[in-house]
């Protein structure tokens, strides 16, 4: 839980607010200083000012995705400015709070943020766990496999790489093995999970 703002009177409020809610945030006084602390495996969400000097809310969201950083976030603001919410929203924010805000709102918002990130970190993770799968295979493994998504069969298969068709299953069956699909549909399914189609 992370929050940017460089006003230090309205960010020690949002903190306490937070901190009431059972929540351990952290707060930054500038974009650039969470950008210059930031860890990959921090988990929660960001709630930022949409003004500050240097970099705005909206740049931080921009250097955040630019970062494949996987934190929600969500943009505070105490100038009805509807463009601006409108490239917050294009940018990837989360939610868009106008001040003054209701605490139960902007509560609401955080629990929200916080269950998203917490699906997109288990989704993280199981696509981390089937691209291990990927690349336990070999180089010959690989090609079959590339084949068998291409929807060769395994006579196809063994004249595309100049081996016998027996030798197609048994590459086959490490295929399968290693990727731990019981059928084809199920093989097919994690390949492409994997992103490696």
């Amino acid at each position: 839980m992370f929050v940017v703002d460089d006003d230090e009177a309205a960010r020690d409020s949002l903190l306490a607010l937070l901190k009431s809610d059972g929540l351990r945030p952290r707060g930054f006084a500038s974009a650039h200083d969470l950008l210059a602390t930031y860890d990959a495996e921090w988990r929660g969400c960001v709630v930022t000012d949409l003004r500050m000097p240097g970099m705005d809310g909206v740049e931080l969201i921009q250097a955040l995705k630019a970062m494949a950083c996987i934190l929600p976030t969500i943009v505070i603001t105490g100038h009805a400015d509807v463009s601006r919410a409108v490239d917050a929203m294009k940018a990837g924010a989360a939610d868009f709070i106008e001040k003054p805000y209701e605490s139960e709102q902007l509560l609401r918002s955080v629990r929200g943020c916080l269950e998203d990130n917490d699906a997109a970190v288990d989704a993280n993770a199981a696509r981390l766990r089937l691209v291990r799968r990927v690349e336990s295979l070999t180089a010959r493994e690989r090609q079959v496999l590339d084949l068998i998504m291409e929807g060769a069969s395994n006579k196809v298969i063994a004249a595309r790489l100049s081996i016998s068709p027996r030798t197609v299953e048994i590459y086959r069956a490490n295929v399968m093995s290693k990727m731990r699909a019981d059928s084809l549909s199920e093989l097919i399914r994690i390949t492409l999970g994997a992103g490696a189609a």
